[in-house]
């Protein structure tokens, strides 16, 4: 791997150990683990950072889940399918997959991100496993990508099933209202504050011009899930 450390390659050869998998091209794991705050104060170097392989990684997440309970759990209506799907691959799930393999650990983070705690930070590690999961498809193909998901996340979907696990605000925000009105529902940015490596997003959720609830998160799907949360309190659905 070219311009890439001898401390960085032995990091990345850990990770492998633990993710139990083996890259034939190691330099697609360095750039899952590189976050754009490291790319950014990098910029004369040209470093790649994570965020195509997370869109990639997302997708393919979806269709390893989606495929997975259609199979475990033949007699699931298709609405059930979506809020179980919806529970396992929202970002705190994925978070919580992301710490029980210390991913924070192999993170390349620039300099503010790291010094502000982004090694923690719930938003930065999922979507870091799922940039992983990229990385792990473009080098393995499909079949790959499927065990390391289910390695990590069969626990957490049998937790989802039992409904020991994060509960998804918005699915079932959506669930209530699709019974009782039409109209769509809208998440929509009112603030921001901090610097780009801090910032605090400030959401709203509305039906038509009907303002249901706000919430707050250091990033924006936290923060549609505090405002959906909101929403909920406001209904009697949660109350806490």
């Amino acid at each position: 791997m070219t311009n890439i450390s001898v401390e960085r390659i032995s990091h990345l050869e850990r990770f492998q150990q633990k993710i139990k998998y083996s890259f034939n091209k190691p330099e697609l794991l360095n750039i899952a683990l590189t976050h754009s705050s490291y790319a950014n104060e990098c910029k004369k170097q040209k470093i790649k950072h994570n965020e195509r392989l997370e869109f990639l990684g997302d997708s393919v997440l979806g269709v390893v889940v989606s495929d997975y309970i259609f199979n475990k759990f033949p007699n699931y209506p298709e609405g059930e399918l979506t809020k179980l799907r919806a529970t396992i691959v929202c970002e705190p799930s994925l978070g919580a997959a992301a710490q029980q393999l210390e991913l924070g650990k192999y993170l390349l983070l620039g300099k503010g991100e790291e010094i502000t705690g982004g090694r923690n930070r719930i938003s930065i590690l999922s979507d870091t496993f799922e940039a992983v999961i990229g990385a792990i498809y473009l080098d393995g193909k499909l079949n790959k990508s499927k065990e390391f998901i289910l390695d990590n996340l069969t626990d957490i979907i049998h937790k989802a099933v039992e409904g020991s696990l994060f509960i998804d605000y918005k699915t079932e925000l959506q669930e209530i209202l699709q019974k009782t009105t039409k109209n769509k529902i809208k998440y929509i940015v009112i603030d921001e504050e901090g610097p780009d490596h801090n910032k605090t997003f400030y959401v709203a959720v509305k039906v038509g011009d009907k303002l249901l609830g706000e919430g707050n998160g250091k990033s924006k799907k936290e923060a549609e899930q505090e405002s959906a949360k909101t929403a909920l309190n406001k209904m009697g659905v949660f109350n806490e």
